[in-house]
């Protein structure tokens, strides 16, 4: 087997290396751009007097670049093809993120927004596996050219990470002649809001609560009647543009759904999967990040008269670190080849929990490697000069987003013991039907 990165995707790094030292860190030199990302990050990019918000002087900056790597062709690599994409793979992708995460800072990739040069939009795909031919024709066009932009409403003030007790709901209306949708609830972390025209509102339409079915992905407008951002919740590395959402009588007509009636968690299940494996490979690359750098420090840090990295206390938790780095590789690569190789929609069925493991260690791994990198660097490590308490406070809420760890524990253990995934039938044959308590 050859772990080694095809040559052709070596080339594409090498070429996004030289689209960023010719467009986009002049982009970032140009002006006082670089406040953005030095010591002064956190305040320049907070509108403290507006709920907090990202200030709009830095979204500016960070369209300008997008802008420009869609025009070299890289933003939207990953879309599929009849979307104007490359239909790039979920290994290439991984690669990319790991390769692009590694770099550290800067306005080629700042994760804290999700922006990159070369797009996560999993919403893409999303609408390719689940929007019926009547949804692409009425939706396609705005999505391929940014004007749908959408919030995802999954989470609820009291229901976090079992989606299958939602009390938002969705209860057949006619109005004036029209059948619809009345929508009541309240969504948690709807991030997006202040730019958001739509929302991705799961609701439950039938069934009770606990069960899968009975969910469906409604499609409602950011400004219909009903619809309030209560609050923007302050988080551990601001900007936030995280509000708690209300849908007070929103009536929306009948088809503005997504996907099946009652089938809406598929949806939710097919956004977590893209997004859990791609995050696993940026925390990966910025642990490695974390690590090279506090490698480098040890060797020119000369206290008592001798590198800090003749110490073995030094030495000893990076390469514990350095080894479950290397490890982690292997297992997203191989991980997303098999993504790769399976209808999208099997993903869940097949290898759920591999998907899981690679994202509850990578973001684990990569607060351990800037926790680590504080204490090698020191007091200058604690400082905002260096980059790992950014690096931490970001990659801190991946271990609560996107399913909370224990969460995807709880998937893997699933998987191992038999209670779902491949070894279900075989396991309940032979110590027949449990349920995952």
């Amino acid at each position: 087997m050859d772990f080694s990165i095809p040559q052709d995707l070596q080339d594409y790094l090498d070429e996004l290396d030289r689209f960023i030292e010719k467009e986009i860190q002049p982009l970032q030199d140009r002006d006082d751009n670089n406040r953005f990302f030095d010591h002064r990050r956190e305040h320049a990019r907070t509108d403290w007097d507006n709920n907090g918000l990202p200030r709009p002087e830095w979204e500016a900056l960070l369209a300008e670049a997008r802008q420009k790597a869609d025009k070299a062709g890289h933003l939207r690599f990953a879309w599929p093809k009849e979307y104007g994409g490359q239909g790039g793979s979920n290994l290439w992708m991984a690669v990319i993120r790991e390769h692009l995460a590694a770099k550290g800072l800067g306005l080629f990739n700042d994760l804290q927004t999700e922006h990159s040069i070369v797009g996560n939009n999993p919403f893409i795909v999303m609408f390719k596996e689940f929007a019926t031919p009547e949804q692409f024709k009425r939706y396609g066009d705005d999505i391929q050219n940014g004007r749908l932009r959408t919030a995802f409403g999954l989470t609820e003030p009291n229901h976090g990470s079992d989606a299958t007790f939602m009390e938002t709901t969705g209860t057949p209306q006619e109005r004036d002649g029209k059948k619809g949708w009345l929508i009541q609830g309240e969504k948690m972390w709807t991030s997006g809001m202040h730019h958001a025209n739509y929302i991705m509102t799961f609701a439950r339409t039938s069934g009770k609560d606990g069960e899968a079915r009975g969910i469906t992905c409604f499609i409602v407008p950011a400004d219909a009647p009903g619809v309030k951002i209560e609050e923007y919740l302050w988080t551990f590395n601001m900007p936030t543009d995280h509000p708690r959402v209300s849908l007070t009588d929103v009536w929306i007509p009948e088809d503005s759904y997504w996907g099946e009636i009652g089938h809406g968690l598929a949806i939710g299940q097919s956004f977590v999967h893209q997004n859990r494996i791609r995050q696993a490979a940026s925390s990966l690359g910025a642990a490695v990040f974390c690590i090279n750098e506090s490698v480098a420090y040890a060797r020119q840090r000369k206290p008592f008269g001798k590198p800090l990295s003749n110490n073995q206390a030094i030495q000893f938790p990076l390469v514990e670190l350095h080894t479950q780095a290397q490890m982690l590789r292997l297992l997203i690569r191989e991980t997303a080849v098999a993504m790769d190789e399976m209808p999208h929609k099997q993903v869940e069925r097949e290898i759920s929990d591999r998907v899981s493991m690679c994202n509850y260690i990578g973001n684990r791994l990569c607060c351990d490697a800037a926790d680590r990198a504080m204490q090698v660097h020191g007091g200058l490590g604690y400082s905002r000069h260096k980059p790992f308490e950014h690096i931490y406070r970001h990659h801190r809420r991946y271990r609560i987003t996107e399913g909370s760890e224990e969460i995807q524990i709880r998937k893997v253990g699933a998987y191992l013991f038999g209670y779902a995934g491949p070894r279900k039938e075989q396991f309940t044959e032979l110590y027949g039907p449990a349920k995952l308590s």
